[in-house]
């Protein structure tokens, strides 16, 4: 019955869009749909075809990656970072760091922006080890943040 009540919360709320925002929504919805069942589903060892090219953190051409955009490239990542954040918080989507992170990817590719989408691992409270990935493009920290202090970044996709 909750997740009915937060549904409906959320239509009446979308009335309130523009077409833009309302679309990027679904697609970020689907995306993080299908990228969750990604990343349950398919073997860790196969999710290099939809994370990208890794390089270390250190590589110059992350920091290629992250010189600050267009006005237009910041406009639309801030578009996608909203779009995904509200995808996320709908039960029916939701989504953890990772699966955010692609779904932020692919809507960004698919605009012409560059991203970097960033792993970091570190001590846990709760487990041995804690995982995280967040995601940059144009300037602009898109999904992912604020990223805790005790992870320390190991990877990165362009």
């Amino acid at each position: 019955m909750a997740r009915l009540q937060s549904i409906r919360r959320r239509l009446r709320s979308a009335a309130g869009l523009d077409a833009r925002q309302a679309a990027m929504i679904a697609e970020a919805a689907v995306l993080l749909s299908w990228y969750r069942a990604v990343v349950q589903f398919v073997p860790r060892t196969r999710l290099k075809h939809w994370l990208g090219d890794f390089v270390t953190p250190a590589d110059p051409r992350v920091a290629i990656a992250m010189a600050p955009g267009t006005p237009e490239q910041a406009e639309t990542a801030a578009y996608v970072r909203r779009a995904v954040a509200s995808a996320a918080r709908t039960p029916l989507f939701r989504g953890v760091c990772l699966p955010q992170a692609m779904a932020g990817r692919t809507m960004l590719k698919r605009r012409g922006i560059v991203t970097v989408m960033r792993f970091g691992a570190g001590p846990g409270k709760d487990k041995p080890l804690e995982a995280h990935a967040w995601l940059d493009a144009a300037g602009v920290k898109v999904t992912g943040y604020p990223v805790a202090p005790n992870l320390a970044e190991i990877a990165c996709f362009l």
